[in-house]
């Protein structure tokens, strides 16, 4: 159980930390704010329902991984260098495909909800 603790205030110190730095973290949580009470009134199922607020979720993770990425690559090199730019561009570009993915989710979730397909 202890472990368990100790594990619980971790993720509680990183997630506190990563919200206050980061912008981009801040606004994929108001969407999942959002999403939560959002996605019962617009889903087709509960199947749905867990893939548009699940897809969310897993966008804040990238997100998450992404700002660990970067952070360290300025940890290791604060100077520019051009390989840690590119590690720190196809992070951004996996951000920017689950962000394409989350989309596609709620949009599809809605058409088929108001039976536009």
């Amino acid at each position: 159980m202890l472990r368990l603790y100790h594990a619980i205030l971790n993720t509680v110190r990183g997630l506190t930390w990563a919200t206050k730095s980061e912008a981009a973290l801040r606004q994929e949580l108001a969407a999942l704010v959002i999403g939560i009470p959002l996605g019962v009134f617009v889903t087709p199922s509960v199947g749905w329902y867990v893939a548009m607020v699940g897809i969310l979720i897993l966008t804040i993770c990238i997100e998450l991984l992404n700002t660990c990425i970067e952070k360290l690559a300025d940890h290791v090199t604060p100077a520019r260098h051009p390989q840690i730019g590119l590690v720190k561009d196809m992070g951004s570009a996996a951000v920017f495909c689950m962000l394409c993915l989350s989309g596609f989710i709620w949009i599809a979730a809605l058409a088929v909800r108001f039976r536009f397909i």
